[in-house]
């Protein structure tokens, strides 16, 4: 197990990169780190792996605190963006580095370092240099030489961020299942919510240094737990509309709407729901968003719609998810009717629970 515990980290100038965090990633799980540049993601995998120094707040892995050895000594394997690859040497030398490190005998960290090459298909290319390989190749020896050395937890850094789109789904598929067979305890930052949702046990959305949310895919996917988690989730931004309640109902970009329980009449709100929970209807709906369409987007076998809707509040776009076949054309009126039972609420940024 991963424990941090008010981990804190500022940068000369007064940059906050991590505020404050606590944090557990249970044994043998795959944690997922999401969140847009910048947000510290990053830097606290780092500080996990004690190539930064926290400038307050402790680490423990296991049970043994580490939050002042140095990262040969915290028994984690890291595998970078660029995955670190000595151009001079070969994939064997390569993948047996950190063993050699460790004064394993060479006759035994070379038959490690085939043996695990061996796992994962690279056997054919032990006497090659990195430049030879390809991404996926790359890719690879970087696993090969984190699994080596049977660390206590892997320490992912984006590692598919440099491969092509087909590689990525391969390599995620992969790595999901090499994990699995390995059990090891393994923390993935990703900044592609599809990465995280598709791979992740776990997953800890974070903004600004702070962790916002932390659940399992589906729960960050169906609950987001305020707009920020809501607006980054998900391969099409969710709809979040303001909406004021009103005789017993929500009134939101000119649809009367049912209220759910928790809420007085006057209080601003804003209504969540994602374009995949939207019904498109080309007659307008009093429970319906009626405007005209502005955009309509081939995302393969369906097309995302965005409508332009006029309301109190002025202007707004509402997004829905059409099958292929079914998309209206642009400049046509149409009416997007929500599924009420996938609504969120959010008063004050915050989820309404219901």
């Amino acid at each position: 197990m991963i424990s941090l515990h008010g981990l804190t980290k500022e940068f000369p100038g007064g940059v906050r990169a991590l505020d404050a965090l606590d944090l557990e990633i249970a044994d043998g799980e795959f944690f997922a780190l999401l969140g847009p540049s910048g947000c510290g993601k990053t830097t606290l995998l780092r500080t996990i792996a004690g190539l930064e120094t926290p400038t307050s707040g402790r680490v423990t892995i296991g049970s043994a605190e580490v939050t002042g050895l140095p990262p040969g000594r915290r028994d984690v394997a890291m595998v970078f963006q660029d995955y670190a690859l000595f151009p001079h040497m070969d994939v064997t030398a390569n993948i047996a580095y950190p063993l050699k490190i460790k004064k394993v005998p060479r006759p035994e960290r070379e038959a490690k370092a085939g043996e695990t090459a061996s796992r994962l298909s690279l056997s054919e290319l032990l006497t090659r240099r990195p430049g030879q390989l390809s991404g996926g190749q790359q890719q690879r020896v970087a696993l090969a030489r984190a699994i080596a050395c049977h660390p206590s937890a892997f320490l992912f850094d984006e590692p598919l961020s440099n491969l092509d789109a087909r590689m990525r789904l391969e390599a995620r598929t992969f790595l999901k299942r090499l994990q699995r067979e390995l059990a090891v305890t393994t923390v993935f930052v990703t900044h592609d919510q599809g990465e995280a949702l598709a791979m992740a046990d776990r997953i800890a959305v974070m903004s600004a240094g702070r962790i916002m949310q932390v659940g399992t895919p589906r729960e960050v996917f169906q609950r987001p737990a305020d707009t920020f988690v809501a607006s980054f989730i998900g391969s099409t931004p969710m709809n979040l509309l303001p909406g004021v309640v009103k005789d017993g109902t929500l009134r939101v970009a000119g649809a009367v709407l049912p209220l759910p329980p928790g809420l007085a009449d006057g209080e601003e709100i804003v209504y969540g729901l994602r374009p995949e929970y939207m019904d498109l209807t080309a007659t307008p709906r009093e429970d319906g968003f009626a405007g005209h369409v502005s955009v309509v987007e081939n995302l393969g076998t369906s097309y995302l719609v965005t409508l332009e809707v006029r309301s109190e509040s002025g202007d707004l776009l509402v997004q829905a998810v059409v099958p292929e076949d079914a998309e209206p054309a642009t400049g046509a009126a149409a009416c997007a009717v929500p599924r009420h039972p996938r609504a969120l609420v959010y008063r004050e940024g915050k989820l309404v629970t219901t």
